[in-house]
């Protein structure tokens, strides 16, 4: 047992090297904030946990949490599906997910992830030639970026690790004003031991690079610049890499009680973040989170994420937390999640919540 746990160990820490390596030679150029969209979550059982997930996970929401988590389906093919909205259904969040096995050994998934906000007024053209101000002018645009995500697991001839990565495409538009291509790729291990399991992800492990161009008429440039605004120009847009390390710890109280208790540790390496844990090399960020389920079929969940240090008005400094609740109900092969969250600040940001969907096709009966 000695041997499993030294190379499941090292191939997680393998893992965190790389991304730490990336990180610090590309953040000197990189922003800190890239594809942000691809931060929020997917799956109202992980978001109800707090997004203590990435060692939890087993399920089709392994594509977006945790590629090696695939392994966890059992189904010919599952499904999974969810809508949220945010600022009073101003922004939209759409996300579908595919898994499938494809043998004993591994496992292949499909994710795709929206983040929209659709029917922005366009006021170019507000004011005509003769400079009077003209509504039937005024069109509309919609901002929204996408993610394609394709996911490879597979189980190593260590006893209880599996290993995974993903493929990723980003697609941005803003209107017919910019629209930006990226590519990026993911990697993801799992090792369990008995009823532990620890995790190591890394995103963006190589660096996403947005491309964007910009296809600004003549018109829309002599309002930026009789406005004061800068002109975009194309660029490149770099998304850096950032590991997650997670463990979970399943617990059984008689035959139908089971609780599972999760940990996860975002780390940064693009500078000091607004994180509980802070330095100049590398940010932490911890969640926490614990699900209650009774007979395999009614789920408890809540959590905690986001604690930051913040300071009011009158230079008061304090801990604030962004908790989570939900449910969850399965019958035979459909699950359906309910998670009451807050995106961002408790302070500032309003709750949403949250239903996604998942369901297993033409599951083999047990034998």
């Amino acid at each position: 047992m000695k041997t499993v746990s030294v190379k499941g160990m090292r191939s997680l820490w393998a893992v965190m090297i790389a991304v730490m390596s990336c990180g610090t030679a590309m953040a000197q150029d990189a922003p800190k904030y890239s594809n942000e969209f691809l931060a929020i979550g997917v799956g109202a059982r992980a978001l109800g946990m707090g997004s203590a997930y990435t060692a939890v996970v087993n399920d089709v929401t392994s594509g977006y949490w945790n590629p090696a988590g695939l392994l966890g389906v059992r189904s010919d093919l599952q499904v999974g599906a969810m809508h949220s909205e945010y600022f009073a259904g101003i922004a939209k969040y759409d996300y579908i997910g595919l898994a499938k096995p494809i043998d004993s050994l591994s496992s292949i998934g499909f994710t795709f992830v929206r983040f929209g906000i659709d029917n922005i007024p366009n006021t170019i053209d507000l004011i005509d030639p003769s400079g009077n101000i003209d509504y039937d002018r005024i069109t509309s645009f919609s901002s929204a970026d996408h993610a394609f995500i394709i996911s490879y697991a597979r189980k190593l001839s260590v006893p209880g690790l599996q290993l995974g990565g993903n493929a990723k495409v980003i697609y941005r538009k803003v209107g017919s004003f910019a629209t930006a291509w990226g590519f990026g790729l993911d990697a993801g291990a799992t090792y369990q031991r008995d009823r532990w399991r620890f995790s190591a992800v890394a995103r963006d492990i190589t660096g996403t690079f947005n491309a964007w161009n910009y296809t600004l008429d003549q018109r829309t440039i002599d309002v930026f610049q009789q406005t004061g605004n800068d002109i975009p120009v194309n660029s490149v847009e770099v998304t850096l890499p950032r590991l997650m390390l997670g463990a979970a710890r399943q617990f059984k109280f008689g035959q139908k009680v089971e609780l599972i208790a999760a940990l996860d540790l975002e780390n940064t390496f693009d500078g000091r973040r607004n994180t509980l844990i802070q330095s100049d090399f590398v940010s932490i960020d911890p969640r926490l989170g614990v699900e209650l389920g009774y007979a395999g079929i009614v789920y408890v969940r809540t959590g905690i994420a986001n604690m930051q240090y913040v300071t009011d008005i009158s230079d008061k400094r304090s801990l604030t937390v962004q908790p989570n609740i939900g449910l969850g109900l399965k019958i035979k092969s459909v699950s359906l999640d309910y998670a009451l969250t807050d995106i961002g600040d408790n302070s500032v940001a309003l709750y949403s919540n949250i239903f996604s969907l998942k369901f297993d096709l033409f599951k083999k009966p047990s034998s």
